[in-house]
């Protein structure tokens, strides 16, 4: 068990406050604005960069339960119809993408549904959305189909389905395996579905099986910790992703903080979910599992790749389908609509449905690609040297010095490394990378 803490401060310092804790772009979101997505045209009527990969991402939004911690668009109210009007719509919006000159003829190396719940839309609609994204943007090349799904929405029959139309990396949400700890968190499925998911997904045959847990939901403690990592290792999953829990202000658990007047999430605190991840880390490194990042364990890297994110955080563009979708094509980062029917009225009135946008500067894209990088917990010093031109351990001095003082961060000869203490907190660290005028605080 953990132990206590020795003094007030420590506990304080140590509570999960609300916020938003992981780095998932540079710069923030909240920078991209209305007023440039004048930007995007310009580009999209710009011949495409040689060599630089395009991914396909389409956001499925659609729900059973809104899990009491989710900060993402997704809807729990919508019928048949309005899913399939939904799937026509993201449908139409990649063919409004296709005939344009920065994409026009252009292969996805890679695809990724992600959601919300893509597995919650049934398998005729499944194969709707596929079968029309496949006209605009022809994925037989693809070297990954990636697909988020919850356990309660699979079905043998819905698994054959993904598996014909291509899909090779299946992501399961489990969060946890305690039936208790699904329901106070608000998750949709329980504890008897997870066993028969996993079971249909292995005997249908999937390149790849990745499964989500989340270190610190509420209720948690280390005997059920231990134990979802007991029952990890019995699936011996392709890859393992790990996140430690944050409560953005979006969530329900805020939301009845705000209530009660509680300014700490009921939750638990960052270095008992440092200690969590490590512990998991560790038990996953005894049977064989490699470390890929801060999230993430796998057990064969010469097997199991993850494109999306390696691609993406090495700079390739990726073109975002959807309501509230990301994009970033051509050093251009712009979101879709987020709301619902306006973004269908504007897909629907033939409009590329575009809310806001940034086209960063170099010095920004730099820093992007290294903050994400760094989450791999390794820099490759003449990577950035070669496509920028910098030498990042004299550029980034400042941000590097705080890791090499802590101890987390070594050099080895072209590689700049983290040791596991560094990696578990990167998302805190990153900040100091951040131009002032994007700098927020920290997170312990």
């Amino acid at each position: 068990m953990t132990t206590e803490p020795k003094t007030l401060d420590e506990t304080i310092e140590e509570r999960t406050q609300a916020g938003n804790y992981f780095v998932s772009n540079y710069p923030p979101y909240s920078f991209w604005s209305p007023n440039d997505v004048s930007r995007v045209s310009a580009m999209l009527d710009r011949a495409p960069k040689p060599d630089v990969p395009l991914g396909v991402y389409v956001h499925i939004p659609f729900c059973r339960k809104r899990c009491h911690f989710c900060y993402f668009k997704v809807y729990t109210d919508k019928n048949a119809a309005e899913v399939q009007s939904y799937v026509d719509a993201a449908v139409s919006e990649a063919k409004l993408y296709a005939q344009r000159k920065a994409l026009a003829g252009r292969k996805p190396m890679f695809v990724y549904f992600g959601g919300g719940t893509p597995s919650y839309i049934s398998s005729n609609q499944l194969t709707s959305l596929v079968t029309g994204l496949r006209e605009a943007f022809p994925w037989d090349d693809a070297q990954e189909v990636a697909f988020e799904c919850e356990p309660g929405t699979l079905t043998e029959g819905k698994l054959k389905v993904l598996k014909q139309l291509g899909v090779t990396r299946l992501s399961l949400g489990i969060e946890n395996f305690d039936e208790t700890i699904l329901n106070v968190n608000g998750r949709a499925h329980g504890a008897k579905e997870i066993d028969r998911a996993c079971a249909a997904i292995r005997a249908i045959g999937f390149d790849q099986l990745n499964i989500d847990l989340i270190a610190g939901m509420v209720g948690e403690t280390w005997d059920n910790w231990r134990e979802n990592i007991r029952r990890t290792l019995e699936l011996m999953p392709e890859s393992v992703t790990i996140y430690q829990m944050e409560v953005p202000y979006n969530t329900t658990i805020f939301q009845e903080m705000k209530i009660i007047g509680q300014s700490s999430a009921p939750v638990a605190g960052w270095k008992t979910k440092r200690d969590w991840v490590d512990y998991a880390f560790t038990e996953l490194e005894k049977v064989g599992y490699t470390i890929g990042s801060a999230y993430t364990a796998v057990r064969d890297p010469s097997k199991t790749k993850f494109l999306y994110r390696d691609a993406l955080w090495h700079g390739a563009d990726m073109l975002g389908m959807g309501v509230a979708a990301f994009s970033h094509v051509q050093g251009v980062h712009f979101q879709n609509e987020h709301e619902f029917d306006v973004y269908r009225a504007r897909v629907n009135a033939g409009q590329l449905p575009i809310y806001r946008a940034l086209e960063p500067e170099t010095e920004e894209r730099l820093i992007r690609e290294l903050i994400l990088q760094l989450k791999l917990g390794h820099l490759s010093k003449s990577y950035f040297n070669d496509k920028f031109g910098v030498d990042i351990e004299k550029h980034f001095s400042d941000g590097f010095a705080p890791m090499r003082e802590a101890g987390y961060l070594s050099s080895e000869s072209d590689t700049l490394k983290l040791n596991r203490d560094g990696l578990l907190r990167i998302d805190a660290l990153l900040k100091d990378f951040f131009l002032p005028k994007h700098r927020v605080d920290r997170v312990v």
